[in-house]
């Protein structure tokens, strides 16, 4: 009964943990690996999950068994691409010309979130790509919500910055 529970609870909130982990490890194997050592140690510290949101204690153990095993190893030259904000069906409603600008513009953003630290990373990640409250990402990431909020503004600062050219050139709408 407790596994059923666990796969109620937790199990929705996979996809979350799984985004999660390929913007820190910027490596799809690496993220599995993450999602996976998380997915165990949270369903043996499932008893200590009480009435907490699912999803926010989830991802504090995905960074946690991040921050853990894999950050030491974040070295920027072996970080594989991924096409984490891609969809690769085109959108009907969009013209092959517009299709492809629309591609330029995710890539860049992409980009341009890779090139942040990680710190910065991640607050961007989780508030603007989940959806995520100051106050939960304040929990996942074990920080006051004012640090929350100035990690925020310090990050979206420097995309301003790192995709300022980009725009400038029109590569970017």
């Amino acid at each position: 009964m407790p596994d059923r529970r666990f796969e109620e609870v937790v199990s929705p909130h996979l996809d979350a943990a799984y985004n999660y982990a390929r913007w820190l490890t910027k490596n799809e194997a690496d993220a599995e690996d993450v999602v996976q050592d998380a997915s165990v140690r949270a369903l043996r510290f499932f008893s200590s999950l009480r009435g907490q949101d699912a999803r926010a204690w989830l991802l504090t153990i995905v960074r946690n068994t991040w921050y853990g095993r894999f950050s030491r190893r974040d070295d920027p030259d072996r970080a594989a691409a991924f096409n984490e904000m891609s969809d690769d069906r085109p959108d009907p409603t969009l013209s092959p010309e517009a299709q492809i600008m629309q591609q330029q513009t995710v890539d860049g953003v992409r980009a341009a979130i890779e090139q942040l630290p990680a710190d910065f990373r991640e607050v961007i990640v989780l508030r603007e790509l989940e959806g995520m409250s100051y106050k939960e990402i304040a929990e996942v990431v074990r920080i006051p919500i004012g640090t929350v909020m100035s990690r925020l503004a310090r990050a979206r600062d420097r995309l301003v910055v790192l995709l300022g050219p980009a725009v400038a050139e029109g590569r970017l709408q």
